[in-house]
């Protein structure tokens, strides 16, 4: 059975997995400041990885920064195995987003996640190299990092696990 990232989930069959927590903390809201629960903590109880979001007014705002922000971190903290996927192709999706071996996707669009998440997994299923694993994606080795330095914190786990394995860090 093929297991799907829980990033690329659809909204309701990843918050089925999740906990929601309303609670009060500081920031914007003058006098209702503390006396409202805006702030919105989410936690993939599969994998414990959470994430808040408190700096708007309106908990649906908060809620929704929360979200895409734990599908970021899941994206880039969970490895989701390749195995009974082509391994050689990349998803319909990247397909789409993928034109003249450029990836065009703004960071803020709702399919980055899915995308990040399926980055990584393809470095990951190409042992962190990255020619390859750009080749595979059908995109270039420098579009491949580019695509990467849109979220400092994946671009950070690579370097980590670069230097991990004794790899010189990308810049």
């Amino acid at each position: 059975m093929l297991r799907s990232h829980p990033a690329v989930l659809p909204e309701d069959e990843f918050l089925a997995a999740c906990t929601i927590v309303r609670t009060r903390r500081s920031g914007p809201g003058g006098q209702h400041r503390n006396k409202v629960e805006t702030a919105i903590i989410i936690e993939h109880r599969p994998t414990g990885i959470r994430a808040e979001a408190n700096e708007r007014r309106s908990q649906a705002e908060n809620r929704g920064v929360a979200l895409r922000r734990l599908r970021i971190r899941l994206a880039i903290q969970v490895r989701t195995p390749r195995h009974g996927i082509d391994t050689t192709r990349p998803s319909l999706l990247w397909q789409s987003r993928c034109q003249a071996g450029r990836i065009e996707v703004s960071p803020s669009h709702s399919d980055f996640p899915a995308l990040l998440a399926e980055a990584l997994d393809m470095l990951h299923a190409c042992d962190h190299d990255l020619p390859m694993t750009a080749q595979k994606l059908g995109v270039s080795t420098s579009q491949y990092i580019r695509f990467l330095k849109r979220e400092p914190a994946a671009f950070a786990e690579v370097n980590r696990i670069r230097e991990q394995r004794g790899l010189h860090r990308l810049q």
